[in-house]
């Protein structure tokens, strides 16, 4: 059963579990689990990788969808992240590099001049706790971009891979400590300003 903390006639904000893609993309997917759970059909209108965790957000309806997909465009739909990475970060701030993602290999990668198919990627970065014995930081992460696997190169290429996440630096590989922690919109109908949040279990232990 997935967690859902709001449902109304335009939208459902739930809670996406490790491993099952948030799109139709994969046999295993929350579109068709929510769909048959609520019984009735949804629209994806942003997504969060496999591996990723927490706040994701579904349109009932064609019209919904359209308004918050524009509200994503326009930068009034924000989203927040929580994340545990190896090493001791700076207390807070930001970071501004060009990614090219590699769809054969399915993996961004951080390139010095801008080249084709490479896209700037913006994030703000504040640490609200560390293990300084296990060269720990857990960090909260606010995007002014979206592109694929962000949060993970962008950490990872200065020497703090995210927790778990073999695939870009890390000694570990297991579930990656990666989680939607914030989510900020305007109901398509009603027009009021709704804000939803989430903590994951593993980040109370690091919290100040």
């Amino acid at each position: 059963m997935i967690k859902i903390y709001y449902e109304d006639s335009e939208l459902l904000v739930c809670e996406k579990p490790y491993g099952i893609s948030s799109q139709k993309s994969e046999k295993e997917n929350l579109v068709d689990i929510l769909s048959e759970q609520i019984k009735s059909e949804i629209y994806p209108i942003h997504r969060l990788d496999i591996g990723t965790t927490g706040l994701i957000v579904y349109a009932k309806n064609q019209h919904s969808a359209s308004s918050l997909s524009k509200q994503i465009v326009d930068r009034v739909f924000k989203k927040a992240y929580i994340c545990l990475c190896h090493g001791i970060t700076e207390k807070e701030g930001e970071m501004k590099d060009f990614l090219y993602h590699d769809r054969l290999k399915n993996k961004s990668f951080v390139v010095k001049n801008k080249r084709a198919g490479a896209k700037e990627a913006i994030l703000e970065y504040s640490q609200i706790g560390a293990d300084t014995e296990k060269q720990l930081s857990l960090l909260k992460i606010r995007l002014h971009t979206g592109r694929t696997h962000q949060i993970r190169v962008q950490l990872s290429s200065r020497g703090f891979p995210l927790y778990g996440d073999g695939k870009y630096g890390a000694r570990d590989n297991n579930k990656i400590r990666l989680h939607s922690c914030e989510i900020e919109l305007i109901n398509p109908k009603t027009k009021e300003k709704m804000l939803f949040k989430s903590l994951p279990e593993w980040a109370e232990a690091y919290s100040k």
